[in-house]
């Protein structure tokens, strides 16, 4: 890998970018984020650029890692690159939020098909590296060597998330999909000392994965007709074994539970214990038994103090589960408290990231994909009191994935996908923090 200036070098070189004219003279959103929301999405998309966003005045962006710096999917032993056929997909993101050197790595899934690899950024150095890699890779295996753990099957991996005991579970959004936990080297963080499945969490089609402070683990099942699940270990910190539920809105019929019946799937609920067996097969027939509620491609989830949102991307809607009270309720809806049908336009909400001040983030799922930062819900009606525009996408075939706040409340990372511009899915990151380095 070539030597890469460190992000603080980054970013007193970088080139500020605004929203090239599309930024609003409206009210700005306070906090450590504090911007001027954007009033449009980018109107012409492109391959041809030097940063994947439009971003607000007053914040830079810069490149953490992409496939200049880690190319993982070549197919030749002599590690022959063979172009975009296999780009990296890199999906989500998490960090070491604990622990020695909190805060210095970034651990990312990749979406391929097969040979799911989860790598490392050294945020300090650049240095980039996979850290763990599906034994499934056969021909389609880059020539880098076993020297990590693998793991049995590596499809879509997607969902990402650091653990309050100092792991790393990853998800494969794919049937009968998996939930793997990753143990790092207590000397070497860029390490994997083991990989194991985690089959009582539940075989479904995982997106995003949340884990409470309790030591509960919320997942979701990513296709129209998904439920919202909540798993409780048996032992606070030991996956291996424990009750797996699925959210079930309650005086319902078993008709009106069933995506596309006509019900907004909103008000109380309960958590209904599924079969244990059951759910290490197959957590969507487990919670088809009891009629648990299916929603529209739930797609991410993140847990907020006691709350709980889910992105119901087919249903252009972002959900707020009250855990203390227990009630759905739809906290962000095109057309009702973010914009729609024109531009800019909420559509297919995809990846959720806490703020550093609690506030909601957002990324869109689409084609030249957006994202948005919900206020909180002042009001207590169970809505966002606004919502605003902080970035687009220029990038003609990409989306982004991933949104993530790690240790530093001015910085958002954020990855490319799909790139149409040649090796640069990646990672990229968006701060104000350099102003206060002039």
């Amino acid at each position: 890998m070539t030597h890469r200036k460190t992000p603080l070098a980054l970013l007193v070189g970088a080139t500020l970018l605004s929203g090239l004219g599309t930024a609003a003279a409206g009210p700005a959103v306070n906090g450590p984020m504090a911007f001027t929301p954007l009033v449009k999405s980018a109107e012409v998309l492109t391959n041809d650029w030097d940063q994947p966003h439009l971003i607000p005045d007053g914040y830079v962006m810069y490149k953490v890692a992409d496939e200049t710096d880690l190319n993982i999917y070549v197919t030749d032993t002599d590690g022959t690159d063979i172009g975009r056929d296999f780009p990296d997909l890199s999906d989500m993101n998490t960090v070491n939020e604990t622990g020695p050197q909190a805060g210095r790595f970034l651990y990312r899934t990749h979406e391929v098909d097969e040979c799911g690899a989860v790598s490392v950024v050294d945020l300090d150095t650049g240095a980039a590296k996979v850290i763990a890699q599906a034994s499934d890779c056969a021909a389609t295996a880059p020539a880098i060597g076993p020297q990590f753990p693998d793991f049995t099957q590596g499809r879509d991996l997607d969902g990402i998330r650091w653990t309050p005991w100092g792991t790393v579970l990853f998800a494969e959004e794919d049937p009968q999909g998996r939930v793997y936990e990753l143990f790092l080297d207590p000397k070497d963080r860029t390490v994997a000392a083991d990989v194991v499945d985690r089959p009582a969490v539940g075989r479904i089609r995982h997106e995003g994965v949340e884990v409470g402070a309790d030591g509960a683990v919320y997942v979701i099942d990513e296709l129209n007709g998904g439920s919202i699940f909540r798993f409780v270990p048996d032992t606070y910190g030991d996956l291996s074994t424990g009750q797996l539920y699925a959210l079930k809105l309650t005086g319902l019929s078993d008709a009106e539970q069933s995506y596309g019946s006509g019900h907004p799937h909103l008000g109380a609920f309960e958590w209904v214990a599924l079969d244990r067996d059951q759910v290490r097969i197959d957590a969507k027939v487990a919670a088809d038994w009891v009629e648990a509620t299916e929603f529209g491609r739930p797609e991410d989830v993140e847990a907020i103090g006691q709350v709980l949102y889910v992105s119901e991307t087919s249903e252009d809607r972002v959900l707020a589960i009250d855990l203390k009270r227990q009630v759905v309720t739809a906290y962000v809806s095109a057309g009702d408290n973010a914009p729609a049908g024109g531009n800019p336009n909420f559509n297919n909400p995809d990846n959720l990231a806490e703020g550093p001040d609690g506030r909601l983030w957002i990324v869109e799922d689409t084609g030249g994909s957006d994202i948005w930062v919900a206020d909180r819900d002042l009001d207590g009606d169970g809505s966002a009191d606004a919502v605003h525009l902080f970035a687009a996408m220029v990038d003609s075939g990409a989306e982004g994935t991933g949104i993530y706040f790690g240790k530093d409340p001015h910085t958002l990372y954020v990855n490319v996908q799909h790139a149409a511009k040649e090796y640069a899915d990646g990672t990229w990151a968006i701060t104000n923090r350099n102003l206060k380095r002039r």
